[in-house]
Protein backbone atom coordinates (compact mmCIF):
# COMPACT_ATOMS: atom_id res chain seq x y z
CA UNK A 1 0.00 0.00 0.00
CA UNK A 2 1.18 3.51 -0.59
CA UNK A 3 -0.04 5.34 2.64
CA UNK A 4 -0.46 3.77 6.28
CA UNK A 5 -2.67 5.10 8.62
CA UNK A 6 -1.92 3.28 12.29
CA UNK A 7 -4.96 2.86 15.06
CA UNK A 8 -3.30 5.83 16.88
CA UNK A 9 -4.65 7.88 14.35
CA UNK A 10 -8.42 6.91 15.94
CA UNK A 11 -11.04 9.11 16.77
CA UNK A 12 -14.23 9.08 18.16
CA UNK A 13 -16.77 11.13 15.99
CA UNK A 14 -16.65 12.11 12.47
CA UNK A 15 -15.71 15.92 12.19
CA UNK A 16 -14.13 18.98 10.16
CA UNK A 17 -12.37 20.01 13.07
CA UNK A 18 -10.28 17.20 13.40
CA UNK A 19 -6.41 17.72 12.43
CA UNK A 20 -6.10 15.51 8.98
CA UNK A 21 -4.12 12.49 9.36
CA UNK A 22 -3.36 12.70 6.12
CA UNK A 23 -3.60 14.58 2.77
CA UNK A 24 -4.18 12.81 -0.61
CA UNK A 25 -5.01 13.27 -4.42
CA UNK A 26 -7.92 11.71 -5.62
CA UNK A 27 -7.90 9.40 -8.35
CA UNK A 28 -4.54 8.67 -8.74
CA UNK A 29 -5.00 5.39 -7.87
CA UNK A 30 -2.59 5.17 -4.63
CA UNK A 31 -4.00 3.24 -1.78
CA UNK A 32 -4.30 3.71 1.79
CA UNK A 33 -4.31 1.15 4.67
CA UNK A 34 -6.72 2.07 8.01
CA UNK A 35 -5.52 0.20 10.73
CA UNK A 36 -8.23 -0.65 13.23
CA UNK A 37 -8.34 -1.25 16.74
CA UNK A 38 -10.00 -4.08 18.85
CA UNK A 39 -8.61 -2.70 22.03
CA UNK A 40 -12.20 -2.08 23.66
CA UNK A 41 -12.96 -5.49 23.30
CA UNK A 42 -10.52 -7.30 24.84
CA UNK A 43 -10.57 -5.10 27.88
CA UNK A 44 -14.27 -5.87 27.61
CA UNK A 45 -12.98 -9.29 27.80
CA UNK A 46 -11.19 -8.84 30.45
CA UNK A 47 -13.02 -7.01 33.11
CA UNK A 48 -16.05 -7.50 31.51
CA UNK A 49 -17.35 -4.24 33.16
CA UNK A 50 -17.83 -1.18 31.09
CA UNK A 51 -17.02 1.18 33.84
CA UNK A 52 -13.25 -0.13 33.80
CA UNK A 53 -12.69 0.89 30.16
CA UNK A 54 -9.83 3.29 29.62
CA UNK A 55 -10.77 3.03 25.80
CA UNK A 56 -14.03 4.44 23.95
CA UNK A 57 -16.42 2.33 21.60
CA UNK A 58 -15.65 2.18 18.54
CA UNK A 59 -13.00 4.23 17.21
CA UNK A 60 -12.57 5.23 13.81
CA UNK A 61 -9.05 5.82 11.96
CA UNK A 62 -8.59 9.29 10.31
CA UNK A 63 -9.61 11.32 9.26
CA UNK A 64 -7.85 11.54 5.70
CA UNK A 65 -8.21 15.45 3.84
CA UNK A 66 -9.03 14.56 -0.26
CA UNK A 67 -8.01 17.57 -2.32
CA UNK A 68 -10.62 18.79 -4.61
CA UNK A 69 -13.38 17.39 -2.72
CA UNK A 70 -16.22 20.28 -2.30
CA UNK A 71 -19.54 19.92 -0.84
CA UNK A 72 -22.11 18.55 -3.41
CA UNK A 73 -19.68 16.50 -4.69
CA UNK A 74 -19.12 12.57 -3.49
CA UNK A 75 -16.50 10.17 -2.30
CA UNK A 76 -16.09 7.06 -4.26
CA UNK A 77 -13.82 4.97 -1.89
CA UNK A 78 -13.15 1.59 -3.34
CA UNK A 79 -12.18 -1.34 -0.92
CA UNK A 80 -9.37 -3.62 -2.45
CA UNK A 81 -8.43 -5.96 0.55
CA UNK A 82 -8.98 -5.86 4.30
CA UNK A 83 -6.53 -8.20 6.02
CA UNK A 84 -7.04 -9.49 9.68
CA UNK A 85 -5.17 -10.14 12.46
CA UNK A 86 -5.25 -13.23 14.67
CA UNK A 87 -8.39 -13.09 16.75
CA UNK A 88 -11.91 -11.53 17.20
CA UNK A 89 -14.21 -10.88 19.52
CA UNK A 90 -18.08 -11.76 20.17
CA UNK A 91 -19.34 -9.51 23.02
CA UNK A 92 -23.37 -9.05 24.42
CA UNK A 93 -23.53 -5.53 25.76
CA UNK A 94 -26.26 -5.83 28.37
CA UNK A 95 -29.20 -3.04 26.87
CA UNK A 96 -28.08 -3.82 23.64
CA UNK A 97 -28.84 -6.01 20.20
CA UNK A 98 -31.68 -7.69 19.53
CA UNK A 99 -31.21 -10.41 22.17
CA UNK A 100 -30.59 -8.47 24.93
CA UNK A 101 -33.60 -9.29 26.87
CA UNK A 102 -32.75 -13.41 26.42
CA UNK A 103 -29.04 -12.57 27.06
CA UNK A 104 -29.74 -10.64 30.58
CA UNK A 105 -27.68 -8.70 32.40
CA UNK A 106 -24.72 -10.51 32.54
CA UNK A 107 -21.90 -9.21 29.83
CA UNK A 108 -21.15 -12.48 27.33
CA UNK A 109 -17.22 -12.18 25.72
CA UNK A 110 -15.57 -14.76 23.40
CA UNK A 111 -12.34 -14.38 22.43
CA UNK A 112 -12.75 -15.63 18.63
CA UNK A 113 -9.25 -17.06 17.20
CA UNK A 114 -9.00 -16.48 13.56
CA UNK A 115 -6.02 -18.98 11.45
CA UNK A 116 -5.49 -20.00 8.28
CA UNK A 117 -8.33 -22.77 8.77
CA UNK A 118 -11.03 -19.83 9.02
CA UNK A 119 -13.08 -17.62 12.26
CA UNK A 120 -13.68 -20.51 14.80
CA UNK A 121 -16.18 -18.98 16.30
CA UNK A 122 -17.20 -22.52 18.53
CA UNK A 123 -15.12 -25.44 19.52
CA UNK A 124 -17.07 -26.93 16.43
CA UNK A 125 -18.38 -24.20 14.35
CA UNK A 126 -15.25 -22.41 12.03
CA UNK A 127 -16.36 -20.47 9.38
CA UNK A 128 -14.35 -19.03 6.43
CA UNK A 129 -13.78 -14.63 6.97
CA UNK A 130 -15.70 -12.42 5.39
CA UNK A 131 -14.47 -9.47 6.55
CA UNK A 132 -16.19 -6.07 5.83
CA UNK A 133 -16.33 -2.57 7.08
CA UNK A 134 -18.80 -1.81 9.60
CA UNK A 135 -18.05 1.98 9.94
CA UNK A 136 -17.01 4.68 7.05
CA UNK A 137 -18.18 8.43 6.57
CA UNK A 138 -17.09 11.59 5.69
CA UNK A 139 -17.61 15.02 8.07
CA UNK A 140 -20.85 16.65 8.27
CA UNK A 141 -20.61 20.43 7.63
CA UNK A 142 -20.81 21.12 11.49
CA UNK A 143 -20.30 19.47 14.40
CA UNK A 144 -19.78 16.04 14.38
CA UNK A 145 -21.52 12.47 13.99
CA UNK A 146 -21.09 9.69 16.24
CA UNK A 147 -19.14 6.39 15.49
CA UNK A 148 -21.77 4.29 16.96
CA UNK A 149 -25.58 5.61 16.57
CA UNK A 150 -27.02 6.99 14.66
CA UNK A 151 -25.76 6.20 11.19
CA UNK A 152 -26.27 9.18 9.07
CA UNK A 153 -26.46 10.49 5.50
CA UNK A 154 -22.36 10.91 6.14
CA UNK A 155 -22.32 7.34 6.48
CA UNK A 156 -21.38 5.97 9.75
CA UNK A 157 -21.66 2.93 11.69
CA UNK A 158 -23.75 1.51 9.01
CA UNK A 159 -22.74 -2.37 9.56
CA UNK A 160 -23.26 -3.42 6.00
CA UNK A 161 -21.74 -6.35 4.69
CA UNK A 162 -21.91 -5.11 1.06
CA UNK A 163 -18.84 -2.49 2.40
CA UNK A 164 -16.56 -5.50 1.51
CA UNK A 165 -13.50 -6.16 -0.63
CA UNK A 166 -14.49 -5.09 -4.30
CA UNK A 167 -16.74 -2.73 -3.31
CA UNK A 168 -17.14 0.98 -3.94
CA UNK A 169 -18.49 3.24 -1.05
CA UNK A 170 -20.12 6.86 -2.28
CA UNK A 171 -20.17 8.81 0.59
CA UNK A 172 -21.84 12.71 0.01
CA UNK A 173 -19.19 15.79 0.55
CA UNK A 174 -20.11 18.08 3.22
CA UNK A 175 -17.04 19.82 4.09
CA UNK A 176 -13.88 21.25 1.62
CA UNK A 177 -11.70 17.82 1.85
CA UNK A 178 -14.46 15.75 2.85
CA UNK A 179 -12.61 14.00 6.23
CA UNK A 180 -12.68 10.08 5.28
CA UNK A 181 -12.61 7.65 8.34
CA UNK A 182 -12.57 3.99 8.89
CA UNK A 183 -12.76 1.85 11.44
CA UNK A 184 -14.98 -1.24 12.99
CA UNK A 185 -13.63 -4.04 11.07
CA UNK A 186 -15.64 -7.49 11.44
CA UNK A 187 -14.07 -10.64 10.16
CA UNK A 188 -17.51 -12.27 9.21
CA UNK A 189 -21.43 -10.80 10.65
CA UNK A 190 -24.74 -11.83 9.39
CA UNK A 191 -26.77 -9.21 8.07
CA UNK A 192 -28.87 -7.37 10.30
CA UNK A 193 -26.15 -8.20 12.97
CA UNK A 194 -28.88 -9.72 15.99
CA UNK A 195 -25.66 -9.02 18.74
CA UNK A 196 -24.74 -5.79 18.01
CA UNK A 197 -21.23 -6.12 17.62
CA UNK A 198 -21.03 -9.04 15.15
CA UNK A 199 -17.21 -10.45 15.75
CA UNK A 200 -15.50 -7.49 15.52
CA UNK A 201 -11.63 -7.94 14.73
CA UNK A 202 -9.11 -5.66 14.82
CA UNK A 203 -7.20 -5.52 10.92
CA UNK A 204 -6.28 -2.97 7.99
CA UNK A 205 -8.90 -1.78 5.26
CA UNK A 206 -6.93 -0.60 2.15
CA UNK A 207 -8.56 1.90 -0.06
CA UNK A 208 -8.20 3.75 -2.84
CA UNK A 209 -10.32 7.09 -3.25
CA UNK A 210 -11.64 8.92 -6.17
CA UNK A 211 -13.75 11.56 -5.97
CA UNK A 212 -17.10 12.13 -8.04
CA UNK A 213 -17.61 16.19 -8.97
CA UNK A 214 -21.86 17.19 -9.22
CA UNK A 215 -22.68 14.01 -7.47
CA UNK A 216 -25.35 14.90 -4.81
CA UNK A 217 -25.97 12.21 -2.75
CA UNK A 218 -28.31 12.34 0.77
CA UNK A 219 -27.50 8.94 1.80
CA UNK A 220 -24.72 6.63 1.44
CA UNK A 221 -24.37 4.38 -1.69
CA UNK A 222 -22.87 0.63 -2.64
CA UNK A 223 -21.86 -0.58 -5.76
CA UNK A 224 -21.04 -4.04 -5.84
CA UNK A 225 -19.70 -6.31 -8.97
CA UNK A 226 -23.02 -7.56 -9.16
CA UNK A 227 -25.62 -4.75 -7.72
CA UNK A 228 -26.17 -1.17 -6.45
CA UNK A 229 -27.59 -0.52 -3.01
CA UNK A 230 -29.14 1.98 -1.87
CA UNK A 231 -29.04 3.09 1.76
CA UNK A 232 -32.36 4.36 3.25
CA UNK A 233 -32.82 6.63 6.11
CA UNK A 234 -35.59 7.06 8.30
CA UNK A 235 -37.83 7.16 11.11
CA UNK A 236 -40.27 4.96 11.24
CA UNK A 237 -38.63 2.13 8.96
CA UNK A 238 -41.56 2.67 6.33
CA UNK A 239 -39.86 6.36 5.80
CA UNK A 240 -36.03 4.56 5.27
CA UNK A 241 -37.81 1.81 2.67
CA UNK A 242 -39.77 4.97 0.89
CA UNK A 243 -36.34 7.31 0.67
CA UNK A 244 -33.83 4.27 -0.31
CA UNK A 245 -36.55 3.26 -3.37
CA UNK A 246 -36.94 6.87 -4.45
CA UNK A 247 -33.54 6.90 -4.72
CA UNK A 248 -33.37 4.11 -6.50
CA UNK A 249 -35.96 5.29 -8.95
CA UNK A 250 -34.40 8.74 -9.47
CA UNK A 251 -31.10 6.39 -10.31
CA UNK A 252 -32.71 4.90 -13.17
CA UNK A 253 -34.67 7.71 -14.15
CA UNK A 254 -32.44 11.13 -14.08
CA UNK A 255 -29.47 9.24 -13.80
CA UNK A 256 -29.76 6.88 -16.45
CA UNK A 257 -32.20 8.15 -18.35
CA UNK A 258 -34.88 5.42 -18.52
CA UNK A 259 -38.70 5.83 -18.33
CA UNK A 260 -40.63 6.23 -15.44
CA UNK A 261 -43.18 3.59 -15.91
CA UNK A 262 -39.89 1.12 -17.19
CA UNK A 263 -38.36 1.75 -13.63
CA UNK A 264 -41.33 1.44 -11.67
CA UNK A 265 -42.23 -1.77 -13.32
CA UNK A 266 -38.56 -3.34 -13.31
CA UNK A 267 -38.28 -2.14 -9.74
CA UNK A 268 -41.37 -4.03 -8.66
CA UNK A 269 -39.62 -6.94 -10.28
CA UNK A 270 -36.16 -7.15 -8.59
CA UNK A 271 -35.63 -4.09 -6.93
CA UNK A 272 -35.23 -5.94 -3.19
CA UNK A 273 -35.51 -4.36 0.33
CA UNK A 274 -33.91 -5.40 3.60
CA UNK A 275 -32.92 -4.27 6.88
CA UNK A 276 -29.42 -2.73 7.23
CA UNK A 277 -27.37 -2.71 10.45
CA UNK A 278 -28.79 -2.30 14.07
CA UNK A 279 -27.47 1.33 14.66
CA UNK A 280 -30.89 3.37 13.57
CA UNK A 281 -31.00 6.39 11.47
CA UNK A 282 -32.50 8.94 14.47
CA UNK A 283 -30.64 10.01 17.94
CA UNK A 284 -31.24 7.15 20.44
CA UNK A 285 -33.47 7.99 23.59
CA UNK A 286 -30.42 9.39 25.76
CA UNK A 287 -31.89 6.89 28.80
CA UNK A 288 -30.96 4.15 26.40
CA UNK A 289 -28.27 5.60 24.17
CA UNK A 290 -27.22 1.48 22.59
CA UNK A 291 -31.46 1.70 21.87
CA UNK A 292 -32.15 2.93 18.08
CA UNK A 293 -34.56 5.15 16.79
CA UNK A 294 -35.69 5.01 13.54
CA UNK A 295 -33.90 2.18 10.82
CA UNK A 296 -31.28 1.52 7.90
CA UNK A 297 -32.40 -0.33 5.43
CA UNK A 298 -30.75 -1.31 1.80
CA UNK A 299 -32.30 -1.29 -1.59
CA UNK A 300 -30.85 -3.48 -3.76
CA UNK A 301 -30.96 -3.33 -7.66
CA UNK A 302 -28.94 -5.87 -10.18
CA UNK A 303 -26.57 -4.16 -12.42
CA UNK A 304 -27.65 -6.26 -15.32
CA UNK A 305 -30.69 -4.40 -15.77
CA UNK A 306 -29.08 -1.59 -16.87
Amino acid sequence: MDHFLDKSHGKFSFSPDETPALKITPGTGETIGFETSDEVYAQLHEFRDMDKLTVGINPVTGPVYVEGAQPGDALAVTIHEIRLKDRGWSVSLPGSGALQQVMGKDMFTRRIPIDEAGVHVTGRHTFAPQPMIGCIGTAPASGSNSTIMPSTPQGGNMDLVQCRAGSTVYLPVMVEGAYLSIGDIHAIMAEGESSFVAIEAEGTAVVSVDVVKGMTLRAPRVETAEEWIFVGLGDPVQESITRGYEDMFDFLVTGNGWDRGDAYAVMSAVGHSQLGGPTGSADPDPLHPFNAVGAVTIHRLPKDVL
